[in-house]
């Protein structure tokens, strides 16, 4: 009887485990990863951006995975949408 308590006991504390992972790593991340695809989805031609390189551009052109970004005059970049960082607030 001992052992099959020891057992039980154990189960417990591994799911009991499980659910603090879940809550404190898998699902922020979830929700931080929606966060950021809701972000590249809302980007629009005149959006200030930040690369994840570090890069300040105002966005010129809007594709399905890149975007053209002027970051000086006569000079523009295309980027993936994935290696947006942040939009900027002007």
């Amino acid at each position: 009887m001992p052992a099959s308590n020891q057992a039980v006991g154990s189960i417990v504390w591994l799911v009991m485990f499980a659910g603090l992972m879940y809550f404190l790593v898998i699902r922020p991340q979830q929700l931080q990863q929606k966060k950021r695809n809701e972000m590249i989805g809302s980007l629009h031609v005149g959006d200030r951006i930040v690369t994840l390189g570090g890069l300040v551009g105002d966005i010129t052109q809007v594709r399905d995975d890149a975007l053209t970004v002027k970051i000086a005059d006569r000079v523009e970049v295309e980027i993936m949408k994935s290696g947006v960082g942040f939009k900027k607030e002007v």
